[in-house]
């Protein structure tokens, strides 16, 4: 059923296209290439277990943890450009 004058699905393809975008930006930020044996923030050295669990890895899991942290923080955007998203 159309809202408006919205097309049949135009609901459900704005959740699929959601979707889409995170999961590209997920694969976005998997490390690539070969790992480090050293952490490129803080020079610590990166354990062979964590190494062998995580290929292409590049930061020891205090950066890690705190790189995370920080990207959860950033806000994303809303599809819908609702008055609240445009006030942040």
């Amino acid at each position: 059923m159309a809202n408006g004058w919205a097309p049949d699905g135009a609901v459900q393809d704005q959740i699929d296209s959601t979707v889409s975008d995170a999961v590209d930006l997920a694969r976005s930020r998997l490390p690539q290439g070969e790992g480090l044996t050293h952490c490129e923030d803080c020079d610590a050295p990166i354990p062979e277990g964590r190494r062998r669990a995580v290929p292409g890895v590049r930061l020891c899991v205090a950066c890690q943890e705190a790189a995370d942290a920080q990207s959860r923080n950033s806000a994303g955007y809303n599809r819908r450009a609702s008055k609240d998203s445009q006030l942040r």
